[in-house]
């Protein structure tokens, strides 16, 4: 298909991009489609659907490590970030009398 470009006017040429673009993405719709239908295939041949596989393969979000917000005062290695369980020797030192606030780093 040749097409002298130089010979169309502005408004031609518009049309003609909008025309392009509109047939590129309803190729890479079209092609989408097909390629899950093959890969749906593919997956039901072995037995699994592509839910199945898809979920084996998922990354896991990295932790972030939070900063220390208490530290026990007999041994100044055992900190807690004051997320999640808390650690036995700051049950310990609460049940003693201690307020959170003498723990805090």
């Amino acid at each position: 298909m040749n097409i002298d470009l130089n010979a169309m006017s502005h408004k031609d040429l518009m049309q003609l991009k909008a025309d392009v673009e509109a047939a590129i993405k309803h190729a890479q719709i079209r092609d989408r489609r097909e390629a899950l239908e093959a890969a749906e295939k593919a997956a039901a041949k072995y037995g699994f659907s592509l839910d199945e596989l898809s979920m084996s393969g998922k990354l896991k979000k990295s932790k972030t490590v939070s900063e220390p917000k208490y530290v026990n005062p007999d041994n100044l290695q055992q900190t807690w970030t004051g997320k999640g369980r808390q650690p036995k020797w700051y049950v310990e030192a609460i049940k003693g009398g201690k307020q959170p606030a003498d723990l805090e780093i």
